[in-house]
């Protein structure tokens, strides 16, 4: 496996089994082909033609459009055509998330081909022998990727929160990391891909961090979320993202954008130019 090889499979889709899906003449996202015809059939207020999914009896108002949403998809819920909901609200915009149309359940975002948007953070630590990184190893009892690596700190940005709140409030949940620690993390830029699941398409965007950990923090897990942490030399990491299969898929592209910022991924790797260029591919 390759550096490049991570950052592809987070970009596998075929565009010919997604439709966009349109609100009020505005693309919002791309449905999976099987998904909006069985929508079809058991919502009347959807259609599905040459130009996509549209959900035309969408209400006026963004308050409106969401508590219609989320009655859908309770309604989807119980058809069994979404599996479940997970509780927090995204925005389903065109672009940026301040310009959101509505908001949709996280777990049902996918189905309908939504930019999702998410922080990670790259824990790490300067050692006389060199930098460690802080791995966390997910929860058995995660629907998403039990047991698999993961970023120190990473999570979804749910709408009604700041960037700065989020990390504060994931920082504590996750790791167990003061206020005045999670402050200090530094934003490094964005990292974005497109990918299919098994519930749809996931067009995302990563914000990324880099936070430096004293030498004598250790994380705590306080949601459950984490069954354990790792402190490796970043050489261990980097052969990990490279050579397995060991980190949940998303996160590899958060540990490979560090390795260039850091000079551990040079111009002389073959794949140099393209790696940089699809870390970014829906920017």
């Amino acid at each position: 496996m390759s550096f490049l090889k991570r950052i592809e499979q987070c970009n596998r889709w075929a565009p010919g089994s997604f439709v966009a899906f349109v609100v009020s003449g505005e693309r919002l996202g791309m449905a999976r082909r099987d998904f909006a015809e069985d929508l079809c059939k058991a919502k009347s207020g959807f259609s599905l033609d040459a130009d996509g999914l549209h959900w035309r009896d969408a209400p006026n108002g963004f308050d409106e459009r969401t508590a219609a949403m989320q009655n859908i998809c309770a309604d989807l819920v119980t058809r069994g055509l979404i599996d479940h909901q997970h509780g927090e609200q995204y925005p389903v915009t065109p672009g940026r998330r301040e310009d959101a149309r509505f908001l949709i359940d996280r777990a049902c975002a996918p189905y309908f081909g939504v930019r999702a948007f998410g922080q990670h953070i790259n824990g790490f630590v300067r050692r006389p022998d060199g930098l460690q990184m802080w791995i966390a190893r997910r929860s058995p009892d995660r629907r998403v990727y039990p047991n698999r690596l993961d970023n120190v700190v990473a999570g979804g940005l749910p709408w009604g929160l700041t960037l700065s709140e989020n990390v504060a409030k994931e920082c504590a949940e996750e790791a167990g990391m003061p206020a005045a620690l999670a402050e200090r993390a530094v934003p490094v830029g964005a990292i974005t891909y497109c990918r299919a699941s098994k519930r749809g398409l996931k067009p995302d965007v990563m914000y990324c961090y880099d936070l430096e950990l004293p030498p004598d923090f250790v994380p705590r897990c306080h949601d459950g979320e984490v069954a354990a942490f790792h402190l490796w030399p970043i050489d261990h990491v980097a052969e990990i993202v490279r050579d397995t299969d060991e980190f949940k898929l998303n996160c590899n592209l958060v540990i490979i954008d560090f390795l260039v910022r850091h000079g551990r991924l040079t111009p002389e790797q073959p794949d140099y130019l393209e790696i940089v260029q699809r870390l970014r591919s829906l920017a």
